[in-house]
């Protein structure tokens, strides 16, 4: 199997059903906020730790910002279709050295319906982008000054300056299979503890 199959296959995991399709089955995001109110999406069992919401956000906006802006050097989804404004938000960054009170922010303030259909929408758009690469392609370095750029435009915080020395240098293969699957794959796995903490039975 090539990798950029490969890739695609289990990055269709990570997201819902209308990403993944039929490759994907069952996808994890369905599995894991499958049958939860919005209350309960906004819900943090304790403090201190994350919200359902704010993972699915923290989750889509890094693979957005990893995909687009990092490997393709393409404005990130959020950025297109009025996506900030229907999600109700006013900060752009991905979420890396966010306060608890910040976590609680978005947590209250996000669309939920908007922010599937956001976290959908990145999931798309990197089918889209990795489907039209070259597998010559997955070898080339990031170009240091796509990692500047994030830092610039507020994607990322200064508080998360340790982004510049995990991205700075590494293939496009690396940063496709963390921000695009591993990270997701990650986060999921916090979400199903959340979950558990909240009381609250899969769905399956």
């Amino acid at each position: 199997m090539e990798a950029i199959e490969l890739f695609l296959r289990d990055h269709a995991r990570t997201h819902s059903s209308a990403v993944g399709g039929a490759e994907g089955g069952l996808g994890f995001e369905d599995l894991v906020v499958g049958g939860i109110s919005d209350e309960q999406l906004r819900a943090r069992p304790q403090p201190g730790t994350n919200s359902l919401a704010w993972l699915l956000w923290h989750m889509a906006r890094t693979e957005d910002m990893g995909v687009n802006l990092f490997v393709a050097g393409r404005r990130t989804v959020l950025e297109e279709d009025g996506w900030l404004k229907r999600l109700g938000l006013a900060r752009v960054d991905m979420g890396a050295g966010m306060s608890d009170d910040e976590v609680g922010e978005i947590t209250s303030r996000v669309s939920i319906g908007e922010l599937r259909a956001y976290r959908a929408a990145v999931g798309l758009r990197t089918k889209e982008v990795v489907a039209a690469m070259r597998p010559e392609e997955l070898d080339e370095p990031i170009d240091i000054d796509r990692v500047e750029q994030a830092y610039t435009d507020g994607v990322v915080s200064e508080r998360a300056a340790w982004v510049r020395q995990f991205a700075g240098g590494k293939s496009k293969a690396f940063m496709l299979s963390h921000t695009g699957m591993a990270h997701n794959f990650m986060h999921l796995g916090e979400a199903w503890c959340v979950r558990s903490m909240l009381g609250l039975r899969l769905p399956v």
